[in-house]
Parts: structure tokens; sequence; C-alpha cells
């Protein structure tokens, strides 16, 4: 099998060092290049056949939504991974409508950036479970009305499942129907809630309280 080629964008050289010491233990990864801004990235992504960028959210010069916006446009192919701290929950919503599939936290384990990636390459999106606590736990806090967007009762069973990190193929065997049932509820729930893919539909779950850690 082919390595999955993987682009890490941060401003912390030691950051980057370590993480592509510790992805490079896994002999399905490669890291082919490194940068440390937004614009070092689109250089860099521009003269490599890279698979996922793992992509730090506030860098020098170019940021990490400008950055996977405009990398996305030159490589459309390209999965990307956010890399957050806490405190940055205010960028997540623009790093999803840039494209990103997914976001860890810095800290997470290797194990979990291993399984974040495999995860997007098979066309899921991936959110780091201690991110999705403190997320919610955030919101818990705020004022906020609750918009269920008109969903049916399958509808958010299916959104449930969807931010279990299931295929629709894995909701269809559990709930007993066919997938393409559940295609079909997901193309109903993306167009329901105005989302452009499967992250931002588990943000819309968070922020209208669909769903609790």
């Amino acid at each position: 099998m082919d390595k999955i080629r993987i682009i890490i964008a941060d401003d912390h050289q030691l950051f980057r060092n370590g993480l592509r010491i510790l992805l490079e233990a896994f002999p399905e990864f490669e890291v082919i290049a490194e940068a440390s801004n937004g614009e070092e990235f689109l250089k860099v992504l521009m003269n490599t056949g890279a698979d996922v960028a793992l992509m730090d959210i506030n860098m020098p010069e170019m940021d990490g939504i400008e950055a996977t916006r405009k990398g996305l446009r030159l490589c459309p192919q390209l999965d990307i991974i956010a890399l957050s701290m806490y405190g940055e929950e205010e960028y997540y919503y623009k790093m999803v409508d840039a494209g990103v599939k997914g976001f860890l936290l810095k800290d997470s384990d290797i194990n979990e950036v291993k399984e974040a990636i495999l995860t997007v390459k098979k066309g899921g999106s991936y959110f780091s479970q201690e991110l999705l606590y403190h997320v919610i736990q955030k919101i818990k806090h705020r004022e906020s009305e609750s918009k269920s967007a008109n969903l049916s009762r399958r509808e958010k069973e299916i959104l449930l499942k969807i931010c279990e990190g299931l295929s629709n193929q894995q909701i269809a065997d559990s709930l007993f129907i066919s997938k393409r049932t559940v295609d079909k509820h997901r193309a109903n729930l993306l167009s329901k809630t105005n989302s452009k893919n499967t992250a931002s539909l588990i943000l819309y779950a968070i922020k209208n309280k669909l769903i609790e850690i």
C-alpha cells in the first residue's frame, strides 16, 4: 500500500520536529514537507503530492484558515486536519467553512493523530473527543436558542450516529435500514442545516445542543 504523504504546517519548529518523528514511526505515513506559516505551506503544496495536511490555526504571515482555503483551491483532493489549542473555539466554524475534515488538540496522543489521518483518508471526519467535550462545555455556558432546522426523529437519530463517527454503511447496519436510505438522510441533513460537509454537521449538532458528551 502506498504511504500517506503528510505536510505539517505549524510555526513552532520543535513541535513540527517531534510530530514528524512520531508520525514516521508508523510505516503507513511519510512526512514529505513542513511549513512554518501559510505562505510556506502553499509553496510546498504546489511542489508536492501531499495527501493530508496537519494545519495549525494561528500562524504568522498567513493563518491556517486562509492557508486551508487557498490550499484546497490548489489541491482539492487534499484532506486537512486542524491542529487546535484550548481557547480557539471561535475559529472552528471558519476552519470548517474553509474545508477542514477534522480537529485535533495539539497535545493529542499520537495514536489519536494516526486514527484521525486514517479516518479522513477513508472519507470521514474526525473530532478529538476531548475537544468535543470542551466545546460542548463552553456552549453550555452560553445563552443560545436551540434550532433543530425541523429535523425529523430519524434525521436526528442519524445525525447522532454521524457524530459518533459511524460511516453510512455502519449507520445502516445499526438501524436496520439500507445504505441508500442513510445516504438520502445525510443529504437532507446537509441541506436542512446548510452544512458543507460532515465536520460542519457535527459543529451544527454541538451548537444546537443535539448531542452531549
